[in-house]
């Protein structure tokens, strides 16, 4: 018998369970203080050493930089082990799906992540951690890379992470692979995404589309709703892990 292939699209609402609060909920970090979205905007990062500071600081403050994975997230991991995940697409930035195991074969990381750092100028990759970690003696962290046609002098560019902050695209053929994925996949799983943002939202129109059976896990409604195969509205860190159990061992 042929493995089952499922493919899933993450939002903010399995992390919420992990403790980083979401943006554009009721309680959300950006509706509660939308000054704040400005730590994620592109214009202001590369022209204000103010901002950037601000941004880098904000950052690492925040509870997306030391949350941990929870058990929602590590269902998933079981879901890769068994063979059946095909896509992990996900519209957080936490790389929780990474911290919990899941492999960089599955995940597509839609908005980006706060795990690794790149050189805007010489598009050196940085891992995040190190850069947080000299963040007091450097605020303003710039890329120290060696330049052998500068005669070895520091690269010096301005160092951003790899979250997509507003202003920017979509990693360059992340929507491509998951729309593939999806179409390929014989189930379609949305686990905590309001489905408002797009592209990524449109992954539910398009699975539909194709014939593939939506199952949505979100407490609150989509537009989607209607198209789904089956609606789950309990807690995603207790029904995940019961549906990815069930899932298995059918």
């Amino acid at each position: 018998m042929s493995t089952k292939k499922i493919a899933v699209l993450t939002g903010a609402g399995i992390s919420t369970s992990a403790g980083i609060p979401d943006f554009r909920g009721p309680d959300g970090v950006w509706t509660k203080h939308p000054e704040q979205m400005n730590v994620y905007d592109i214009d202001a990062f590369m022209t204000s050493k103010e901002d950037r500071e601000y941004s880098w600081r904000w950052q690492k403050e925040s509870p997306v930089w030391g949350a941990q994975p929870g058990t929602a997230h590590k269902a998933l991991v079981d879901l890769e082990k068994a063979g059946m995940l095909t896509l992990l697409a996900t519209q957080n930035f936490d790389a929780l799906h990474e911290k919990a195991g899941n492999s960089p074969d599955v995940i597509v990381n839609l908005h980006g992540t706060i795990g690794t750092s790149h050189c805007m100028k010489c598009h050196a990759k940085y891992d995040t951690a190190e850069i947080m970690n000299r963040l007091d003696e450097e605020p303003d962290p710039r890329c120290h890379r060696k330049l052998p046609y500068k005669g070895n002098m520091p690269c010096n560019g301005m160092i951003k992470t790899d979250v997509v902050y507003f202003g920017e695209a979509l990693p360059d053929g992340a929507m491509e692979k998951s729309i593939k994925r999806v179409q390929e996949a014989d189930e379609f799983w949305v686990i905590g995404s309001t489905l408002e943002v797009f592209p990524a939202a449109s992954l539910a129109p398009i699975a539909v589309q194709a014939g593939v059976p939506m199952t949505i896990m979100n407490m609150g409604r989509t537009q989607y709703d209607g198209i789904a195969t089956r609606l789950i509205h309990d807690d995603i860190a207790v029904a995940l892990p019961e549906l990815v159990e069930q899932t298995i061992n059918v």
